[in-house]
């Protein structure tokens, strides 16, 4: 099947934007940042037959809505929302229901290169079991460590940063950030 062309694809996904706006009362705008095409598609497949979702481009979104705007002046609240990358899930069910459902396919993952932190990140005092060679990557993290027995101990557990130095530390350490301040795993 040929794929249609640009001007086609946009005119279809205005109307399809629109149609979910009058037909559905509720919906959400979720934020999609670091969400692979897998766990989207097992959000999809839990919210089928409640809820439907919507990704696409925000400036697409924005001129949809403002179009759509003299039907429904409502829809006004929704463009300074509609900032990064977001998508809409539209549904005619409880908002709680569908709101349990979408936090219920939210995962931890492990930092990547580029992605800065969500959260305040902390290391636990532990023994690394990384050899003395490495303390240099501790201090120049502030992390004050010993060696002990041959290897590198983290001496007290805190903070360690914020913000873009995250997935330097975060993949160097092999650490699994929860999403909610703290490391569930260290393996360095």
């Amino acid at each position: 099947m040929p794929r249609e062309d640009r001007a086609t694809w946009k005119s279809n996904y205005f109307l399809k934007i629109i149609q979910l706006l009058d037909d559905h009362p509720k919906c959400f705008i979720v934020g999609a940042d670091n969400v692979g095409s897998k766990q989207m598609q097992q959000i999809r497949m839990s919210l089928r037959g409640k809820a439907v979702v919507l990704m696409g481009k925000n400036t697409m979104m924005h001129k949809a809505i403002r179009g759509h705007l003299e039907n429904n002046p409502a829809l006004e609240k929704l463009l300074p929302h509609i900032r990064g990358n977001v998508g809409f899930v539209f549904t005619k069910e409880d908002l709680t229901e569908i709101r349990d459902m979408l936090l219920a396919n939210k995962v931890p993952a492990a930092a990547r290169a580029g992605a800065i932190a969500p959260c305040e990140v902390t290391v636990p005092a532990q023994n690394t079991g990384l050899g003395p060679e490495k303390t240099s990557f501790f201090q120049a993290l502030g992390i004050t460590t010993k060696i002990s027995r041959g290897t590198i101990e983290i001496l007290n557990h805190g903070p360690i940063l914020c913000g873009s130095l995250y997935p330097r530390c975060i993949i160097k350490m092999d650490l699994l950030d929860t999403g909610i301040g703290g490391i569930t795993k260290l393996a360095l």
